[in-house]
């Protein structure tokens, strides 16, 4: 038998070498290097090359020794939390379909076993026995195809307060199987409406009429249209969305102002009207003298063409920019009444405002509303609620017309009784000069309407919405 001879060892003297001597000693005391490799200036180099000191092997791209890897423990932590991360998952789908009197009947019946078990009572096994088998039973139920092709269809998003919505909802089999009779779930704002769905043959159709009344301004969400499958007594249900939210716009109340023209008459920096007018600064034609006319306004050159008297014609100019500034302060109103009566005032003026001119702006404390038609107005006014104490009152909302608008024709305040006077005066004297200043109060304590004057405002209270139209007539006649 063969023994290996001793590895060298390196030599004190061979470690401490400097320079070419230094390197050539300690190449002496290595083994011999194997590799192919390129020689420079007598050293041979590869940065793929294995060195073999005695029986160890090491590459020069292996991983560093002092790497740390990985213990048994945290590999086992980690894998616990992805598995726990996914049964949570499960879980919460397993009890997302338990109602509350699911629970009731769970615990009822875990209670009646520990008793039965522990007392040995025949009569709470005899219980409890039902009671589970009640809960087994019920859990098929949970099982089931849901597979429908929803259309949810409104015939109208945009009601007024009072009037009722109709929809239909429409419910397809698109499957090659079957569907089970289930439950379909409309939610309508707060509320829900329930419908039974029969079975379903291959490619059935099956059709729900409903109407939603509103008795509120305000934005409804219809939707979106769930599919329950549970068991009769309530215990399990199971759910699946089939269709999203619709927003049903509920607008306030409006009277129409016929026969009231909003807006600065007889202005050269005003948009002419399609009326006409015998005296005006907008030319439209010449028309025969009749009795009562202004000799003023007698053009005498086509008079004395055509033999007849022929007078001149106009159209109607009124300054276009008009604002209604809204106070939606809860401090502003004594009850959520006289607000709602405010934002129909606001609404019945702002259609008028928008037949008779091209720009229109109203304002609340939060900001600016969306006035570029008659419906997006109304949208905005049914999203209205109060706003924020610090935002201020009805001053704070004068001082805010007064800062981002110019060339105002006139401005319409509205408010609440609880804003005095003295509030209304100082808002007004917030106002630019010269610009015409209407302030109407919503105040359900008075019976018949009020005018008065504060300051340079005119100033109306009205109790009921068909009251503005003739305090309306009386102010600008």
């Amino acid at each position: 038998m063969t023994t290996p001879p001793p590895a060298p060892t390196r030599t004190r003297r061979g470690r401490r070498g400097r320079g070419a001597d230094g390197d050539q000693a300690a190449d002496g005391a290595l083994p011999s290097v194997t590799a192919d490799a390129a020689t420079l200036g007598g050293t041979t180099r590869d940065a793929d090359a294995t060195v073999r000191v005695g029986t160890t092997t090491r590459a020069a791209d292996a991983a560093p020794v002092n790497a740390e890897t990985p213990s048994r423990l945290v590999v086992a932590r980690e894998r616990l939390e992805s598995w726990w991360t996914i049964a949570r998952r499960y879980i919460r789908a397993v009890t997302r379909t338990i109602r509350p009197l699911g629970w009731v009947m769970l615990a009822a019946s875990v209670l009646l076993w520990v008793v039965a078990l522990r007392f040995g009572w025949q009569e709470m096994t005899i219980a409890a026995v039902i009671l589970t088998a009640i809960i087994v039973i019920s859990i098929p139920f949970l099982f089931g195809g849901t597979a429908y092709d929803v259309d949810l269809d409104l015939t109208r998003t945009h009601v007024v307060v009072g009037e009722r919505a109709i929809g239909g909802l429409t419910l397809v089999n698109a499957t090659s199987r079957s569907i089970l009779p289930s439950r379909v779930v409309l939610p309508v704002g707060s509320g829900r409406g329930e419908f039974d769905v029969p079975r379903l043959s291959p490619q059935g159709v099956h059709e729900e009429l409903f109407a939603i009344p509103t008795t509120a301004r305000g934005v409804l969400a219809v939707g979106p249209v769930s599919v329950l499958r549970g068991d009769p007594l309530g215990l399990f249900e199971r759910s699946s969305d089939r269709r999203n939210a619709v927003d049903l716009y509920v607008h306030p109340r409006t009277t129409p102002l016929e026969g009231l023209s909003l807006g600065r008459l007889r202005d050269l920096e005003g948009l002419p009207s399609t009326q006409l007018a015998p005296d005006d600064v907008s030319f439209h034609a010449l028309r025969e003298y009749q009795p009562g006319d202004d000799l003023r306004h007698v053009h005498w050159k086509s008079t004395a063409r055509v033999g007849d008297l022929m007078v001149r014609q106009y159209e109607e100019t009124r300054r276009s920019h008009f604002i209604l500034g809204l106070s939606t302060f809860a401090g502003d109103y004594a009850d959520p009444e006289e607000f709602e009566l405010a934002i129909s005032a606001v609404g019945s003026i702002g259609l008028r405002a928008l037949r008779d001119s091209r720009m229109l702006e109203a304002r609340t404390q939060r900001g600016p509303l969306r006035t570029q038609g008659p419906r997006r107005m109304l949208d905005n006014l049914s999203q209205l609620d109060y706003s924020r104490q610090r935002d201020g009152g009805l001053v704070a909302l004068a001082g805010t017309i007064a800062t981002n608008s110019h060339d105002i024709a006139i401005v319409v305040l509205f408010c609440g009784s609880a804003a005095d006077s003295a509030e209304l005066k100082l808002a007004c004297s917030r106002l630019p000069q010269g610009v015409r200043v209407l302030a109407i109060v919503a105040d359900t304590s008075i019976e018949v309407p009020l005018l008065r004057r504060v300051g340079d405002a005119d100033v109306i209270s009205l109790s009921a919405l068909d009251q503005l139209a003739p305090a309306m007539r009386k102010v600008l006649s």
